[in-house]
Parts: C-alpha cells; structure tokens; sequence
C-alpha cells in the first residue's frame, strides 16, 4: 500500500516527483490547526489557483534533511492533531473547505489540564474554554469524529496519580455524549534525553512511570469510566491493560474510517477494504479487510496504518515542557517567526 508517487509543477514552473498521499496526517510532529491551519488551507487551494497538478506543500526529511514534495490531488483523509484547533472552525477555513471538496476528516484533539503545573505554557486558552471547542467541533463534524486524547499522564512532583485521575474526571464528565473514546499515554521521558533536558532546565522535577504507576492510573480510569461508557485505548504503549478494559489504539484508524467514510470508495479501496451490504437474510454489511495497513514507519506499539505526516518537528510554539517533537523551545519559536515572514511558502517553516 505504498503511497503513489507522480510527476507535478512547483510555482516557479520547475517539474518535480511528489508523494500523494491518499491519508494525510497533520501533524504528529507540530500543531497545524492551531498555528498553521492559514498555510494548510493555501497549499491546499493552490490546485485550484494555479495549474492542476502543481505542487502544494514541501516536507523536510528530519533525518537526512532531504526535501520532498507533497501533493493532495488523491488525498481522501485528513488527521488533524491538535491541542487548539479553534482556528478550523473559522467561516471559510480549513473545516468549511474540506466539506465543500468532499474531503473526509476526523481530529486527535489533546484535552489536559495541566494550567496550574503551567506544563503548556502557549496553550492560551482555558480547559473550559478548549471543552467548548471540542464541543462546537463534535456539532459541525459529527459524533465520533473527534477524539480525546489526555496525552501524556505526566507524573511530577505536584502531580500523582490521584491528581492526573482528578484532572481526566473533570473534563471526562464534560465530554459525556460529545465523544466515544479516551485515548491516553504514560510520558516516556527516559526515551527522549531532550525531553528530560527541558524538564530539568524549567525545574521541573518529573518522576518516571513504573508499572506500577500505570496499573494504578488504568485501574482509575477504568471506575471512571463506568460512568463515561467511553472505549479507553492507550498510543503506543506495550503494557498490556486489557484486564481493565483499555485497548492499543489506532490513532490514524482503519476501523474509524470504515465506521464513518465507508461510503467513500477510493479510501476503502487504498486501505483494502470490501464492503458487502447487508441483505433481508443478513442485514448487517459483511466487512473484509484484505491486507496489513501497519505504518512500519512507527514505533512498535504504534497501531496507526499508513499515512503522510506534512509536518516538520521544531515550529511548535505551545512549547510545552514534555514535548518530544521540539528540540528546545527557542528554536521553536526561532521557527514560528520565520514562518510568519512568509506565510503561503511551500514549507511551514517559510521557506
């Protein structure tokens, strides 16, 4: 299921080979919605300004450094990932856009509470104020199409485990009937040296999740969802907590695609689907998947299929402490403020 490759147009003319991707995500590696739903939006109007096959967005390879070019003329899905994606519900924007094209979408929506700890210290509005929006988003895309994810539990030393349950309860109880699931992580700070480096630099004295820690916060989780009813589901996580009830997630999901766009035939055809419909003898759809869509790409644990992140690490200003996807919070916003200089460039970082 490699993603199709084909020959298009940069704005200065130049022929150059560009993935298109069928399932797009934005972004694991930076928040689009939030600081750069205005780019996303030109880059995907572009093929509609400029000749039909030219090329709307450029990604830098965080590895080799090496450029590649993206284009959306095949893309079916789009991911969102977001801890304020207040900016897609804008008249016109981003969420308007997509509905106008026929594009699918569904949005991983980050919902912490982590104000007084000030852990997210660009993260502007109140957890009211962001509960409101994952609201408003649920009336304008539909009931299950947006998750929540309380991403990462971070333990510190004014944070416990009682704290983090407290916290998920309160914005739990709020999202009863506005979503269907719960997805969560345990903060992993010992794989990232950077991560511990910021933490330690803003003084903050953090703690690593032992088993039995993460036994705790499921079993936690587990007597409150007897009053959510939500499906709960860790990323990227190999603990096994399915005596609590809590399942490996799929945050760029297969199964959420089948669920809601199964009438778009082009993406169960990419990700190897056939769906026969239910009949009087046996009225439920017959739903077979023919092949393996793992990501390879991702860590082990990840269950998330293929897809086409847009994103580039280090230009995210919520410039949270725990962030693994910028080096230091300065050359984050170094990054922000090159953007902003040039804001319909071919890359988010203006270039």
């Amino acid at each position: 299921m490699a993603t199709e490759k084909i020959k298009i147009h940069r704005e200065n003319g130049e022929e150059v080979e560009a993935q298109s991707p069928v399932i797009v995500s934005a972004s694991r590696a930076t928040d689009i919605p939030a600081f750069y739903a205005d780019w996303f939006l030109h880059r995907l109007k572009i093929l509609t300004l400029v000749l039909r096959s030219s090329v709307l967005s450029a990604w830098t390879n965080p590895f080799n450094g090496v450029r590649s070019y993206v284009a959306y003329d095949n893309t079916r899905l789009i991911v969102f990932w977001s801890k304020n994606p207040t900016p897609l519900l804008s008249n016109g924007g981003c969420l308007d856009y997509l509905a106008e094209k026929s594009i699918n979408c569904y949005i991983q929506y980050t919902l912490n509470d982590y104000v007084s700890e000030q852990l997210e210290r660009g993260v502007h509005l109140s957890v009211q104020e962001r509960i409101d929006t994952f609201r408003r988003l649920v009336d304008k895309l539909g009931f299950g199409k947006v998750i929540w994810r309380f991403d990462p539990m971070i333990l510190t030393d004014t944070i416990g485990v009682n704290e983090l349950l407290t916290k998920a309860e309160k914005i739990g109880n709020q999202l009863k009937g506005y979503t269907e699931k719960m997805v969560f992580s345990y903060a992993d700070i010992r794989t990232y040296r950077k991560v511990q480096t910021n933490l330690t630099k803003s003084g903050i004295y953090f703690h690593e999740f032992e088993e039995s820690n993460m036994l705790a916060v499921a079993r936690g989780l587990s007597e409150l969802n007897r009053n959510w009813g939500y499906t709960l589901a860790t990323c990227g996580e190999k603990i096994d907590l399915e005596p609590f009830g809590i399942v490996h997630n799929k945050c760029i999901d297969d199964d959420l695609m089948i669920k809601y766009f199964s009438a778009d035939k082009k993406l169960m055809d990419f990700i190897g689907v056939e769906i026969i419909k239910g009949d009087l003898f046996n009225p439920e759809d017959k739903i077979i998947k023919k092949r393996n869509n793992k990501d390879k790409g991702q860590r082990a644990f990840c269950g998330c299929i293929i897809s086409k992140d847009i994103g580039e690490y280090n230009t995210c200003p919520h410039l949270c402490e725990y962030c693994y996807a910028n080096a230091s919070k300065e050359i984050a916003v170094r990054n922000w403020q090159q953007h902003n200089l040039n804001p319909k460039a071919e890359t988010i970082l203006g270039k």
